[in-house]
């Protein structure tokens, strides 16, 4: 009885992941049109694409990634809860300073010349369109949401529940007003949840302010929330070019050749990037969706930042591997590597650190 109970409570969890990460045979009453435009290399006139190798989802491969994905004999069993303490950031950091906060997930707070700025905010208890069932957060936020400072700017890189929270950018919108930018078709569902954004094909432009600017960059990655809206809407990362250094934000990515981090790079030299580490097992199946710890590593090489955070990992169990294990490989890569001490790190959420000038 117990065995199938577990069993169950697997298939449960399954089955919310999967709404995250969005199969691809169910009724085309659930398709959306979030964007409609001429077709090019990464468009086809009604869906988006990446160029080259395609990311896949979880249900491709049929019923043994179904097994594998129910089964508990791979997965690592997370703690309910990891203890956080949340840190109150201050109401601003002027000029060249620059302040960076590991929030959870993909949300971090990066403070710098006078502006306050959000990637991927999620506050929800839950990764997933459901309050009842689905990811659950493990990690509490390293800031609560009645301390975060007046958010100006909000970088949200594609559709997926864990990194599209509605009902936050829906707070963050009744509460600041933030310049919320995205990638194409991502604003009608913004739209949709009670905020404005605006939104861009890769190598587009928004201005913040005179000197300050986000571009819209390719990584490789896919796109959905309701299963046959599959790629409806586009994926990115972002540069933030300021004059007090770049800094990029990778988004949600798999590796899927490189390209897109060679074509990031020449909008360097960068002060900070922001690359995920976490949510990379079983390789299989996650391979062209989520990089791993080394393929992060290459990321970071790539770039050639002057320091980076490794986010996407603690805080959703997503994938199989142990809670711990992202930030233990990148720090052993990193001493493999001989990077100086703390150029490429992974934080416990709510701890504040300084990105010291680039040289």
């Amino acid at each position: 009885m117990r065995a199938a109970l577990k069993w169950a409570g697997t298939a449960l969890l399954f089955a919310a992941v999967a709404l995250c990460f969005a199969p691809t045979i169910v009724p085309p009453f659930l398709d959306r049109i979030y964007y409609r435009g001429p077709a090019n290399d990464h468009f086809d006139g009604r869906r988006f694409f990446n160029p080259g190798a395609p990311a896949t989802s979880l249900l491709r491969g049929g019923g043994s990634v179904l097994n594998r994905m129910i089964g508990s004999d791979e997965r690592v069993a997370w703690p309910e809860r990891v203890a956080v303490r949340p840190t109150i950031p201050p109401r601003s950091v002027a000029g060249d300073e620059m302040r960076v906060t590991w929030i959870g997930h993909a949300t971090i707070l990066v403070q710098t010349q006078g502006l306050n700025i959000l990637t991927d905010p999620i506050w929800s208890d839950r990764a997933s369109p459901f309050s009842f069932t689905g990811p659950r957060r493990v990690r509490a936020p390293g800031i609560r949401f009645e301390d975060l400072p007046r958010i100006d700017l909000v970088l949200v890189s594609h559709n997926h529940y864990d990194h599209m929270d509605l009902a936050t950018l829906r707070r963050l919108w009744q509460r600041d007003r933030p310049l919320i930018v995205t990638s194409l078709g991502n604003d009608a569902i913004i739209a949709g949840g009670g905020a404005r954004a605006v939104a861009r094909d890769w190598g587009g432009r928004v201005a913040v302010r005179p000197g300050i600017e986000v571009i819209v960059e390719r990584n490789h990655h896919w796109g959905s929330r309701w299963f046959t809206d599959r790629n409806r809407a586009l994926w990115s990362a972002f540069t933030i070019r300021t004059p007090g250094g770049n800094i990029f934000f990778a988004g949600d990515t798999g590796w899927g050749g490189g390209d897109w981090v060679r074509e990031a790079a020449r909008r360097g030299p960068f002060r900070l990037a922001i690359i995920p580490i976490g949510a990379y097992e079983p390789r299989d199946v996650m391979a062209s969706n989520h990089v791993n710890p080394e393929e992060a590593m290459g990321i970071f090489e790539i770039l050639n930042p002057a320091h980076a955070l490794g986010m996407h990992w603690g805080t959703f169990q997503l994938t199989f591997e142990d809670i711990n294990d992202p930030p233990q490989r990148i720090a052993r890569l990193a001493r493999e590597r001989g990077l100086a001490p703390n150029r490429f790190v992974a934080t416990e959420a709510g701890r504040t650190f300084r990105v010291p000038p680039a040289p």
